[in-house]
């Protein structure tokens, strides 16, 4: 027989999921108050390339 060789996996494209709009959305509690409008906010921002939307209360 002969030898076995090991693959590498690689690592997840987190770029390209992003990329096709499949962002991992988290609440980003830093600013929560927007000072232009005067409303509170909630910023969501995601995870792997850190884009942010906001909607307001």
């Amino acid at each position: 027989m002969g030898d076995v060789v090991a693959f590498r996996r690689r690592p997840p494209k987190a770029k390209t999921l992003c990329l096709e709009g499949h962002h991992k959305w988290v609440v980003w509690k830093a600013k929560q108050f927007d000072v232009k409008e005067g409303k509170l906010i909630t910023v969501h921002r995601c995870e792997r390339c850190g884009k942010e939307k906001s909607t307001a209360l």
